[in-house]
């Protein structure tokens, strides 16, 4: 699914509207392994084209050092880990600036579809005055990278 907006709740005028990016792969890996590969933050420079370094621990209140590659760029933030649940969904919240500038809830869930197969879910929500920039809006794009990550990872997954 490409990127898609959704509306201020009040409907009314200019607001900070929500940008939703998410992508889904099947995999055929039981979900610890998916969880397994997902975690090893270590080993991401091996394998992930858009997650190129995560320092860190995947525990909730955990601040993590990330460095991103989308489109030719490079970006580094620190996220604090809203939710690490073992086997089934690992999310964190980036803030560039002041809380309500441009705020970013990323998630990946991790869920069973048959006996050792998983459907990986990666999702981010942006919110803050900035999305509703068209320069900062497009390179919120990060659907492309999303389906990268997601194949490299199920490839990993299943093959070693």
């Amino acid at each position: 699914m490409r990127a898609s907006w959704a509306r201020c709740a009040s409907g009314a005028g200019p607001c900070s509207l929500p940008l939703l990016v998410r992508t889904h792969i099947d995999i055929a890996a039981p979900a610890s392994r998916v969880w397994q590969v997902l975690t090893d933050f270590d080993a991401y420079p091996q394998w992930n084209p858009f997650i190129v370094g995560i320092k860190g621990t995947p525990e909730t209140g955990a601040v993590l050092r990330n460095v991103i590659v989308n489109n030719g760029s490079t970006m580094r933030f620190r996220p604090t880990v809203r939710a690490a649940v073992p086997g089934r969904e690992l999310r964190w919240l980036g803030r560039l600036g002041l809380p309500g500038l441009l705020d970013g809830e990323h998630s990946f869930l991790i869920e069973e579809t048959g006996p050792g197969r998983v459907r990986l879910t990666q999702a981010e929500t942006f919110t803050g005055a900035l999305v509703a920039v068209p320069f900062i809006r497009r390179k919120l794009d990060v659907h492309d990278a999303f389906a990268a990550m997601n194949t490299a990872l199920k490839q990993r997954a299943e093959h070693q």
